[in-house]
Formats: C-alpha cells, structure tokens, sequence
C-alpha cells in the first residue's frame, strides 16, 4: 500500500487537481483535516471507505492510523489543505513513515498564496517592480521562527510577502514591517480564499490593521504585501518581446 499525501487545495472544492481527485476515489482509507479540508471532497471517496477526522489527533494518533492501512494493506489518501510543500506538517509524518518502512508519495494542490493572487487579479512577480516572493509566516505559541528569518531581516529586501498563519497578528506584522517597507507600501488580505466566504481587503501598512479588525478576520487568511499590488507602469517581460528570438 501507499500512503498518499494530497493537497487540497485552498478551499474549494473544486480546486482538487485531477490526479487528487482521482487518487482520492481510489483510496479506501482516508484521513482529512475537518477544519481545513471542504467535506465536498469526501465525496471522491470510494463507498464504505474509512474518513478519518484528524483535526484533534495528535501526530501519534495519525501515524497509528497510517501504519494500521498499510498492515492492512489498503492504500491512504491523506488530505492537506493548499500544497503539501508549504505549512503542511507532512515533514514530520513523513520522517516517521521513512522510520516504519511505509511508502509513501505526494500529489501537489493549489496553495493559498496562489488563490490570494488570483483573488487579488494581480501576478506576484512583475517586470522591474518584484521578481521574488517571501513565503513566511510568525510565531507566537507555534513552532519558533529560525534564527535570521524574523521579519524585519526578510524585509529588508522588500520582496513581495506573503504571510501564513499571521493575520490575527496584524498589528505586530505592520510594526515589523514598516520601517523596511514604509507605511504607503500596498498590502492585500484574503481570507478564506476561493471558498464562498472570501473575503478581500486592499490597503496600506498604515490602515490595513484596522481594517483587518473591523472586518472580524482572525483566521484562515494570507496577508501579502508589496508594490506588485498595485504597479500598473512596467516594462513588458521579455517573454512575449517582439525582439525575443524565436527561432
């Protein structure tokens, strides 16, 4: 058996790729985050497959469930939300799974950050105003930040940033961050990306805090910050140049 890791996408349904759709139906074993992970994806399971909720299992609990399939001999899908290769927590199963003898592989979904952009109709990277993104997030009771990735020294660069798992820091995220990006540096916030209950707010590091508290949102949002948001005089990409050579 496998063990397959699937992202999910960032919250509509329908934003599964084909291949997790399809490794889903084929699964009679599968484990999802409740919380995070649209129940209208169940319904890609085969009939009488085991759903397992893992929003309050612990990691032990969820390998228990995983190495108890493959003794079993029936492959699992194992649902994430976004992309496995970000935030995911796969790492850790994965490192445990190496450790039993369990195989395993994983399907790559539609991250969160990508469905802020196309909520936000902008591209992240554009000619001659940012080239990079910075996917980053903070911590408060989570997992530590790594020494040199606190905020103010990823800003200094004043990439494009886009922050996880951050929003209802907002006020402490703006602090960080404006004296590397100013306090007119456009600023995005989406939450729930995707779903129906989207929600989009445009602003600047010095209003967006507000902005972000009048509307109520605390959780399941991106906060994406930079010029790109709002540049509309650039130069076009050498991509589609008339002088690019073609032949």
């Amino acid at each position: 058996m496998t063990v397959h890791f699937i992202g999910a996408g960032p919250g509509a349904a329908d934003l599964i790729t084909v291949r997790g759709r399809d490794v889903l139906a084929a699964s009679p074993v599968c484990l999802y985050a409740g919380s995070l992970v649209p129940v209208e994806l169940l319904e890609h399971c085969p009939d009488g497959a085991r759903l397992v909720d893992t929003a309050n299992l612990d990691l032990d609990a969820i390998l228990a469930e995983l190495v108890a399939a493959h003794e079993a001999g029936l492959d699992v899908a194992r649902l994430h939300s976004g992309d496995p290769s970000v935030f995911s927590a796969v790492a850790e199963q994965m490192r445990r799974l190496d450790a039993a003898g369990v195989p395993y592989d994983v399907v790559p979904g539609v991250p969160a950050f990508a469905a802020a952009a196309a909520a936000l109709q902008r591209e992240l990277t554009v000619p001659g105003v940012g080239q990079t993104v910075v996917l980053t997030r903070t911590s408060a009771q989570a997992t530590p930040m790594p020494a040199g990735e606190d905020l103010a020294t990823l800003g200094l660069s004043r990439a494009t940033m886009v922050l996880h798992l951050a929003v209802n820091r907002i006020e402490e995220l703006v602090e960080q961050l404006v004296p590397n990006y100013g306090a007119d540096c456009p600023v995005a916030v989406v939450a729930a990306a995707s779903r129906a209950d989207e929600v989009v707010l445009r602003g600047t590091l010095g209003d967006i805090a507000a902005a972000v508290r009048a509307a109520g949102i605390t959780r399941t949002a991106v906060v994406v910050v930079g010029e790109v948001l709002t540049a509309s005089s650039f130069p076009d990409s050498h991509l589609y140049s008339t002088t690019r050579c073609r032949s």
